[in-house]
């Protein structure tokens, strides 16, 4: 329908409502002239002549009558599709909501997320999603709401917000024959055996290209799924393990000793991602704010 005119909808909600060609021009902010050569053109679209004089007045015809309660839904249905999303009570949502984040994340986060959510708006679930792989496919699909991690390479097309900034530090276990030393310098990292998180079959990561500018290469003896898997590989034998330096609050570090790194390597930002398309929806938006929130409070 390429001449379809939603303005003649609304003018004849109008018409049919004030029964008064010059009323419903008022109701509308048009001249008189101007409503009177709408209410023609939809004469001739509808076939009928929707409002006939009667009297000093207008009245309006069995046709009119029989659809006017259907125009003004209508009416409000087209509002309300091209009008901007209404802010929403929170209290009364009910939705839920998949996160992908990998399994450090969870066992760190989750629970004070959930409690949050649950306080603020209690019919919105969250479900958290392994973080598999970083591909964005699945923020362009709405398999996933937020992605939290370290952010995709190709993720050019996305909206970000730095959640905190964060970096690697070394892990060993309780009576490690290093355990007690003051400073683990570099020697000493190098002499033991180590155990790495990737999800890539490449025994090697950060750390190796830092040592390998200095031609030097750590011996990487085990490759882990998660960074948990890391800490509990490290807490039960001799091999060192490298962690974000964030997870050290975690009740699984507690048996175990963190410490800095002898090679500078660099940092990471860890964010919230999601596609533009989740910008306007008012409960993304406001469960976006309050994770926002919630690291802020921990800085």
């Amino acid at each position: 329908m390429p001449d379809l005119d939603l303005n003649l909808l609304v003018a004849l909600d109008a018409l049919l409502r004030e029964r008064s060609v010059s009323a419903a021009a008022r109701r509308l902010n048009l001249s008189t002239s101007a409503m009177s050569r709408t209410l023609a053109r939809l004469r001739a679209a509808l076939g009928d002549p929707i409002l006939v004089p009667a009297g000093r007045g207008m009245v309006p015809t069995p046709h009119a009558l029989e659809i006017a309660d259907e125009v003004h839904a209508l009416k409000e249905a087209v509002r309300a599709v091209l009008s901007p999303p209404s802010s929403v009570e929170m209290r009364a949502v009910r939705r839920n909501v998949t996160i992908r984040a990998n399994e450090a994340f969870v066992l760190l986060y989750a629970a004070g997320l959930s409690a949050a959510v649950a306080d603020g708006a209690p019919g919105v679930r969250l479900r958290f999603a392994p973080r598999a792989d970083k591909d964005v496919q699945m923020l362009r699909d709405g398999v996933i709401d937020l992605d939290i991690g370290v952010l995709p390479l190709d993720s050019g097309e996305l909206r970000c917000q730095t959640l905190f900034e964060d970096r690697y530090v070394g892990v060993i276990r309780a009576g490690h024959p290093l355990f007690d030393k003051e400073l683990i310098g570099l020697d000493d990292y190098l002499a033991w055996g180590h155990v790495l998180f990737s999800m890539q079959p490449e025994f090697a990561g950060p750390i190796d290209a830092a040592l390998a500018e200095r031609g030097l290469q750590r011996d990487v003896r085990l490759i882990v799924p998660s960074f948990p898997a890391v800490i509990t590989v490290a807490a039960a034998s001799d091999l060192i393990g490298t962690i974000p330096h964030s997870y050290r609050g975690s009740a699984a570090v507690s048996n175990i000793r963190s410490f800095e790194l002898p090679v500078p390597v660099p940092g990471f930002e860890i964010v919230q991602a999601w596609h533009p398309r989740m910008d306007a929806d008012p409960v993304h938006r406001w469960l976006r704010a309050l994770i926002f929130e919630t690291f802020r409070a921990r800085s």
